[in-house]
């Protein structure tokens, strides 16, 4: 039907007994919730007295049913409200959970009214009560109701048809201990934790010097002192993008989620802080919500979360990037110091100078051993041994090939007298012949030839032809005659 939430429900006095029916047939309820399921069976005689007495209007019968009305034959404003009416009526009282955002108690007034809103999304209810039995419940509890507070309530659905509002009717409060709010927040940190939104792979790591920072703080809170302050005092000139919205109540939730969007959209915002300070359990909730965790899981820039002391440890903290103790520590988080920074470029400048000169020198020693060696010092010496080698050597190749030459000489000039002496020139050289037959045939005894053979006869110069006239054969020899061997 609607909710609301700008105007507070009207007395009792006003209800449904002052201008619907006192009674209504007993009907099943619509699961479809459509329009027509208000109206009863269809026939005139099953609905309300005020019912029937709305279906005829002057001589105009009005329809049975909403899907029935035509704009020519629409019902009056006063049906449809007393059918509301009469289908709310129906409903069964409902245990509630909500936050109250908006309690109103006036003195000596008998009821109580309040404004009950949804945790999680945009809706909220009018809830009314008397104020007898709500200082019975909470006296009987010990608790205290107040703004921004956590109940359940136990109440039954009110249509007031002259408003046309919808409310809740309640008899009974109960604030939800910070027990069952921790264990609901241990519930949906195990569901998280389920889909992975806390694991480590999924976490970024921070940016070295981001060129801005966004903060989202209290309204006018120490937190954003504390981040301000300790940054520019580490790194002096540090820009920031701040978000102050509500840190605890209603409203954190949805300013603290539209701030990390808003701060995520923007381009040079290289991480993102939510800080603030210490508190009870019940004011730190807020940073345990699904849907605030949700929205931080899904920035796209590094979120550091700065929330209460060491020992508080919101839903936040186990999704964000990087979780700091405090705001203070988140500020020495994001940035180095730049003291520190310049002191350590200043050591490693000096470290870098004494690695050099070392390493200079130690390389300078080293040139120089190797230019005071003889060879570098007298480059030519080398050669110059080298030389007296190659002519030492160049005088022993002489000397032995002149004794080799020598030996060589006197075994040819041995050969050839050798030679000489056996060669048939020496034996004509010393007066020797050689004797032919014409034909050619050399003459190597008597019996080759006979008196009156012409002979060639070689000489050691030249030749010469002669005539037998005579040759004495060996003495023995086949053919000899006479005493003295010749023939004749």
């Amino acid at each position: 039907m609607g909710h609301v939430t700008s105007h507070p429900p009207h007395p009792p006095s006003s209800g449904p007994t002052a201008s619907g029916p006192a009674s209504a047939p007993t009907q099943p309820a619509s699961p479809s919730g459509r329009a027509d399921s208000l109206s009863p069976s269809g026939r005139a005689d099953s609905l309300s007295p005020s019912g029937r007495a709305g279906l005829a209007t002057g001589a105009r019968e009005l329809a049975p049913r909403a899907n029935l009305t035509t704009a020519d034959n629409p019902w009056p404003l006063r049906l449809l409200s007393s059918k509301i009416e009469e289908y709310v009526s129906r409903m069964t009282e409902v245990w509630v959970e909500g936050q109250v955002v908006q309690l109103s108690r006036r003195p000596g007034a008998r009821m109580v009214f309040l404004t009950l809103r949804d945790t999680d999304a945009d809706a909220s209810m009018s809830v009314s009560m008397y104020a007898r039995a709500l200082d019975a419940v909470l006296a009987r509890s010990g608790a205290q109701l107040s703004e921004g507070a956590r109940v359940v309530v136990h109440a039954r659905p009110v249509f007031w048809t002259k408003r046309g509002s919808l409310q809740l009717q309640a008899d009974d409060v109960r604030p939800v201990g910070v027990g069952d709010l921790l264990a609901r927040i241990e519930q949906l940190r195990r569901v998280l934790a389920a889909e992975g939104l806390f694991d480590a792979e999924r976490k970024q790591p921070l940016p070295f010097l981001p060129r801005r920072v966004g903060l989202v703080c209290g309204r006018a809170a120490k937190a954003r002192d504390d981040v301000l302050v300790n940054s520019r005092l580490r790194w002096p000139g540090l820009p920031f993008e701040v978000r102050e919205v509500a840190v605890q109540g209603s409203q954190a939730v949805p300013e603290v989620t539209r701030a990390l969007r808003e701060l995520d959209a923007v381009e040079d915002v290289d991480v993102i802080v939510v800080a603030r300070g210490g508190g009870a359990v019940e004011d730190l909730l807020p940073f345990s919500d699904e849907g605030l965790v949700r929205a931080a899981a899904a920035c796209r820039t590094p979120l550091v979360s700065a929330i209460g002391h060491e020992t508080d440890c919101p839903l936040l903290d186990l999704v964000a990037d990087y979780r700091a103790s405090t705001p203070t520590d988140a500020a020495r988080r994001i940035v180095p110091d730049l003291s520190q920074e310049t002191s350590g470029l200043d050591s490693a400048r000096e470290r870098l100078r004494s690695l050099m000169t070392t390493r200079l020198d130690a390389e300078q020693t080293a040139l120089d051993q190797l230019r005071a060696r003889p060879v570098l010092a007298e480059p030519t010496s080398i050669v110059s041994v080298r030389l007296s080698e190659l002519d030492q050597a160049r005088d022993r190749l002489r000397r032995a090939l002149s004794h080799h030459l020598s030996l060589a000489a006197a075994d040819l000039r041995a050969e050839h007298a050798r030679l000489t002496a056996l060669s048939p020139q020496g034996v004509l050289e010393r007066g020797y012949a050689i004797l032919r037959t014409p034909g050619g045939t050399v003459i190597t005894g008597a019996e080759d030839i006979k008196k009156g053979d012409l002979i060639e006869g070689i000489l050691a110069r030249g030749r010469m032809v002669a005539q037998v006239v005579g040759a004495t054969r060996p003495v023995g020899s086949p053919g000899t005659t006479g005493s003295n061997g010749e023939e004749e």
